[in-house]
């Protein structure tokens, strides 16, 4: 079987699931798109920027599965690679495919435009080599076994993957297998995954009070499913990371809420440190996960079991997939007598404010929560936005997105962008800080363009509120210019396809977010907030991240000084 190189990478993208490819055209990509524009499978999102084209990929990738991103050689690949780094951390699956020059001017080093003219073309390989698990520069001769590799590893690894396609070979013909491209998780080696379980099993059953403490992998592995059977039949209090908010229902009986270190709920540190059985899933022993290394885990209690092996007390068991062991481990494992520790009395008081009182957090953030439904998938910027609503339980069946290990501002708008493109059937709520949103406000125009109805929450507090309540409060490098966010959606789109709205007053948000509710368009709520106003977690993860930056005689604010004093 023939077919040209351009149409079978086509065809394994989209037997390995992929019918998304986000980008921006370049003339070494040209051919290529000219390919992607004539398959009825893939079709091609142009995005106003590399960068933000990267971000819409992971987005699309966590609600949809996998997808691919498009660039052109060096600018392009270089304007991406944050994002793609970032996926990297989060452990976010996509398949890069950038345009190159033709072979022959590969191969004779010519000094072509979007290069350093100094006749080298290995430099954004390497580049990508340290945010990519897989990579390789696609030739007649090595397509198809390159192709099918680098697909694999996404796969395998959850993470993104390089390929450069030369300009001048993707409508050359080769030949091709006729067996589909199937990706599969390994199952591992029987026996470890066996002794793996049987270990876990036995430190279950002799377990008072063991606890599983959740992050991202739950989600990127599809074992969340698994996890909720084995805390139902082992009895088991679930905990989660910020990674993995909302991975389980948080309004299953097993499930305690969030784990910070020594910043959790008193009920959860206590628990996690007295807990006699501790199975982390995926665990990563981050700052932002640990309350700055202040987890306190005894370690002959500790198990973690990892995407590909199992940590017991510091012995690794390799060859034990997540998914694998869970599924051994639910097999053997008896259903449990043991109760589950009670969860602390959560009263239905009103949220503060009223009528003409000025919008604060204190007022917003129980009226958002009033305010979100089963399904939703919500998006919290870094900061402000996401700090809060890791304190907010939400619904059944709800989709996080945040980005709390890589943490670049400005993620988030494109990366509802992509969700949104993947799975529109759901309502998408995104909460963004006015600094961050003006970091790829272009993306605001493809969400337009392309008749998304979201609901977008622009909080406006004049600056960099997260960057104020570390260092610099009244430092005129966190000042960003106030623009009139509520008529960009006008702005960016001549059919009036956005409802927007100012909000300054309590009595304006109840009544924006009823509107908000009847809307049949994107709407865009522009919230006015204090300068310095903020979720009290995220005032004294201020204090934290500046103790942990500058030490002891490194410089403080005055007011977070007095604050820390007092707390």
């Amino acid at each position: 079987m023939r077919m040209l190189i351009g149409d079978y990478l086509i065809r394994r993208l989209a037997e390995a699931g992929i019918s998304h490819l986000f980008g921006v055209p370049g003339d070494f990509n040209l051919s290529f798109l000219e390919q992607v524009e004539a398959a009825p499978s893939v079709s091609f999102v142009g995005n106003c920027n590399e960068l933000n084209a990267a971000y819409a990929a992971d987005g699309y990738a966590r609600t949809a599965g996998l997808c691919g991103l498009v660039t052109t050689l060096g600018v392009g690949d270089l304007g991406a690679i944050s994002g793609i780094a970032g996926a990297y951390a989060e452990r976010v699956p996509f398949v890069h495919i950038t345009g190159i020059p033709p072979l022959h001017a590969v191969e004779s080093r010519a000094l072509l435009h979007h290069t350093l003219a100094d006749g080298g073309y290995g430099n954004i390989g390497r580049c990508m080599a340290e945010y990519t698990v897989a990579q390789a520069r696609l030739t007649p001769a090595n397509a198809v076994e390159e192709i099918d590799r680098v697909l694999q590893a996404c796969w395998r690894e959850r993470r993104p993957v390089h390929l450069q396609l030369p300009s001048d070979i993707t409508h050359l013909s080769i030949e091709v297998p006729d067996a589909p491209l199937v990706l599969e998780d390994s199952q591992g080696d029987a026996e470890q995954v066996a002794l793996a379980a049987e270990h876990i099993a036995t430190r279950l059953a002799a377990a008072r009070h063991p606890v599983m403490i959740l992050d991202a992998d739950v989600d990127r592995f599809g074992t969340a499913s698994l996890v909720a059977d084995l805390a139902e039949r082992g009895v088991i209090a679930c905990v989660a990371t910020a990674p993995a908010k909302a991975v389980l229902d948080e309004t299953a009986p097993y499930y305690l809420g969030g784990y910070v270190g020594a910043a959790s709920r008193p009920d959860i540190r206590e628990l996690v440190s007295q807990s006699d059985c501790v199975i982390g899933l995926g665990l990563r022993f981050t700052e932002i996960n640990t309350g700055f290394f202040t987890q306190k885990i005894r370690p002959e209690a500790f198990i973690n079991i990892l995407a590909h092996e199992v940590s017991l007390a510091g012995r690794s068991i390799p060859a034990a997939p997540m998914a694998a062991v869970l599924k051994a481990l639910l097999a053997k494992l008896s259903p449990s007598t043991r109760t589950l520790p009670a969860r602390p009395a959560t009263g239905a008081a009103s949220a503060p404010g009223q009528g003409d009182d000025a919008l604060t957090h204190a007022a917003l953030w129980p009226r958002v929560a009033a305010f979100l439904r089963e399904g939703d998938v919500i998006i919290g910027e870094a900061g402000t936005s996401n700090t809060a609503l890791l304190g907010t339980a939400f619904p059944q069946k709800t989709r996080y997105i945040a980005q709390p290990i890589w943490g670049a501002i400005g993620y988030t708008l494109p990366a509802l962008f992509g969700s949104y493109m993947g799975s529109p059937e759901r309502r998408h709520i995104l909460f963004i800080g006015d600094g961050s949103f003006q970091l790829t406000v272009q993306e605001l125009s493809s969400i337009l363009r392309h008749g998304q109805k979201p609901i977008i929450f622009l909080l406006n507090n004049k600056g960099y509120t997260i960057e104020r309540l570390i260092l610099g409060e009244r430092s005129r490098y966190n000042d960003i210019a106030n623009w009139r966010y509520a008529a960009l959606p006008h702005a960016f789109d001549r059919e009036d396809k956005a409802l927007s709205l100012v909000v300054e007053r309590v009595s304006e948000l109840e009544d924006a977010l009823k509107q908000a509710e009847q809307a049949d368009k994107a709407v865009f709520i522009e919230l006015i907030l204090p300068e310095m106003d903020a979720p009290e977690a995220l005032k004294r993860f201020g204090i934290a991240v500046a103790d942990y930056d500058y030490g002891p005689t490194g410089p403080r604010n005055a007011s977070t000084q007095t604050h820390a004093q007092k707390g």
